[in-house]
């Protein structure tokens, strides 16, 4: 029975990295224009969500089972792929703004709502949103949390912008049913004027079950931030992208093991251009390198494609761009609005964005 077994994962394994392997090449297969003539590629495929809502907000579970969390303290969850929506949205929370969410499953997420003080929450569910607790409210009039990140079940953490010259990190081990500031000693000094973005729930992200990345921009360089051991102690490197302004730096980060990463941003205004809007990763976000063709303007989010070591996408208010070479090059496939994007082990692909723009990659 032992021997059956490991080549029924065997098989798993082999069907799985095939089906991966079709899906990226489906994304490839040919132009945007002649993908929706001819259907042989890959495309996002938009989903009637029923609201206006903006979503930067976003967690994928499966290629049915997706959360996304925006304006107006809007939160809606799909179990369908994406043919119905539910509004599961906390009550009284109209005046909110949702960025960030992470699910476990159909049942189970987290998300934070940003803000200045106390407009800054995080609220938990456990039965899919038909009820809702608030698990944390800031009461610092200096802090302003932007995204929130879990490595397991668990174990999670959440971001401010410097309060007294440092990031703070606030950190869960129950699953976020509560919250508490984890000590600043171990975060290095904010550079002036640098902040995170709040514009995909990308700027905090991890990989493993200690691993953890936190992007900056608004400084006098775009920063990657790596800790090790869950939020306690960090260090700083600085990226190529551009920074300088407020409006530049690093929006989003993914990580597809403790080493290899990619970090896309830019200058969210619409009329600044967005060189060098992109950049790779191979130690773990301690050096950095520029793509050699990034995407041609600002991106605000980026994810892994499932089971690939060199594919990933990148979105932003402009288009969809893909890497096939593990971010050194990157070419647009998708001119849709969208704001964040997200991926499952069963090769679902989610975006969502403006307007109520929620989508599905479909092949």
């Amino acid at each position: 029975m032992r021997g059956l077994g490991k080549s029924r994962r065997t098989s798993r394994a082999v069907t799985v990295g095939l089906c991966a392997a079709a899906f990226a090449a489906a994304l490839t297969a040919a132009a945007p224009a002649q993908a929706r003539e001819t259907g042989k590629a890959a495309h996002w495929e938009l989903k009637d969500s029923g609201t206006d809502a903006r979503f930067r907000g976003l967690s994928a579970v499966s290629r049915n089972t997706a959360w996304a969390a925006g304006s107006k303290g809007t939160v809606l969850r799909t179990t369908d792929g994406g043919a119905s929506w539910r509004d599961v949205s906390p009550p009284g929370a109209t005046e909110l703004e949702f960025r960030d969410i992470e699910a476990f499953d159909a049942r189970r997420a987290v998300a934070l709502t940003i803000g200045e003080g106390e407009a800054s929450r995080v609220f938990r569910t456990d039965d899919g949103g038909v009820t809702w607790a608030e698990s944390f409210r800031n009461t610092d009039p200096k802090a302003f949390y932007d995204c929130l990140t879990f490595f397991d079940g668990r174990h999670g953490l959440a971001m401010s912008d410097p309060v007294d010259g440092r990031f703070r990190i606030l950190s869960t081990s129950d699953g976020g049913r509560s919250w508490k500031v984890l000590p600043g000693d171990g975060m290095p000094a904010a550079q002036e004027g640098e902040a995170g973005f709040a514009a995909s729930g990308q700027c905090l992200v991890s990989a493993g079950p200690r691993d953890v990345w936190l992007a900056t921009g608004g400084g006098a360089r775009a920063r990657v931030l790596h800790s090790a051991d869950r939020g306690l102690t960090w260090k700083a490197s600085d990226t190529p992208i551009p920074a300088g302004d407020p409006a530049r730096g690093v929006f989003a980060l993914a990580f597809r093991d403790r080493a290899h990463g990619l970090a896309v941003g830019g200058d969210y205004r619409a009329d600044q251009t967005s060189p060098r809007a992109a950049a790779v990763s191979g130690d773990g976000g301690r050096a950095w390198t520029p793509a050699g063709r990034p995407p041609p303007a600002y991106r605000s989010g980026v994810a892994w494609l499932p089971h690939s070591r060199t594919s990933a996408l990148a979105v932003g208010p402009t288009g969809t761009d893909l890497t096939t070479d593990g971010g050194r090059t990157w070419r647009t496939l998708d001119t849709g609005s969208y704001d964040t994007v997200d991926c499952t082990p069963d090769l679902g692909c989610w975006a969502a964005g403006e307007k109520g723009r929620v989508a599905r990659l479909e092949r």
